[in-house]
């Protein structure tokens, strides 16, 4: 638009009135400045779920069946290129809004417990760890995803359920809503306290690391921050993702307790810890990948849209 041709206001208005009226055309025209972290989150978890997906399949079978990798790897080319991605459906949809849930509000929910905060003196570190507690605690609404991606990876079940929608529509028929919510109590367990320590410790980690004067090194040092977190919160919480794929992986039946499942897979592993850590090896260096990826492709996205 051409400046000549706006008529020139009466009085200056103040600098904060200019920044109202830059925050209104904004909202309307883009982005909102909340928006974007719902967004950035998405497709930093797309971006990772194409790259990793055949590296959590494997992962997978081991947490479920306590093979060794080879053996993992073994049976997965057994099955065949064209089940490879067999599955893919639910841990995409699952993951791009269970990241842009966490990001988002994570974000939405500091700045208003924050607001709280400064008038009744909480601390903030308090304040913001509740904040990510509660993201964590609304990403297990989207469990079902993580359900029907089990019973899809699970080679046991590849001639009762076709695709996700299929396996959806059979356990809502046969079994109801609450079928769908089986291991849900492990990824409650999981998600807010790993949320919590996931950003309670990103900024401390970044800034321990070498300073960053470029775009590519701010990449690299939220790849290796993302990764290190992501890595070192996947072995903590490892114990958990199986009990979670050992419940998730039957269909009907009673809902049996996360520590009775967790005791059953450890005396069916010959009581031994180690065979119970079995595909954690690979479980860190899976998650050092997609929390860096993630981490990275999340802080480039906010600065660019």
């Amino acid at each position: 638009m051409d400046p000549e041709s706006v008529p020139k206001p009466q009085a200056l208005p103040s600098p904060q009135s200019k920044l109202s009226k830059i925050g209104h055309v904004t909202g309307a025209t883009g982005l909102s400045s909340r928006g974007k972290h719902y967004v950035c989150g998405s497709v930093a978890a797309f971006t990772n779920i194409i790259t990793t997906f055949p590296i959590q399949k494997v992962l997978f079978r081991q947490q479920l069946h306590g093979l060794r990798s080879s053996e993992a790897v073994r049976q997965i080319r057994h099955e065949g290129l064209r089940n490879l991605y067999r599955g893919l459906l639910p841990p995409l949809l699952q993951k791009t809004t269970t990241v842009a849930i966490m990001f988002g509000l994570y974000e939405d929910f500091s700045r208003l417990l924050l607001q709280r905060a400064r008038a009744s003196g909480a601390p903030e570190l308090l304040t913001r760890s509740v904040a990510a507690a509660l993201a964590g605690t609304a990403e297990a609404a989207l469990a079902p995803f993580e359900r029907v991606q089990t019973l899809l990876q699970d080679h046991r079940h590849n001639g009762r359920f076709r695709n996700t929608a299929h396996a959806f529509r059979m356990l809502l028929r046969e079994h109801g809503v609450r079928e769908c919510y089986r291991g849900l109590v492990p990824v409650l367990m999981r998600n807010g306290p790993s949320n919590v320590l996931f950003f309670g410790l990103r900024g401390p980690i970044k800034q321990r690391l070498p300073e960053a004067h470029t775009r590519t090194g701010h990449m690299v040092n939220d790849f290796v921050c993302g990764g290190l977190l992501g890595a070192a919160l996947g072995i903590m919480f490892y114990p958990l993702n199986v009990a979670k794929s050992r419940a998730q992986a039957q269909v009907g039946g009673a809902f049996v307790p996360c520590g009775q499942v967790l005791m059953t897979v450890w005396r069916e592993r010959g009581g031994s810890v180690v065979k119970l850590f079995r595909g954690a090896t690979l479980n860190y260096h899976r998650s050092l990948l997609s929390w860096g990826i993630i981490n990275a492709t999340y802080e480039l996205l906010l600065k660019i849209i």
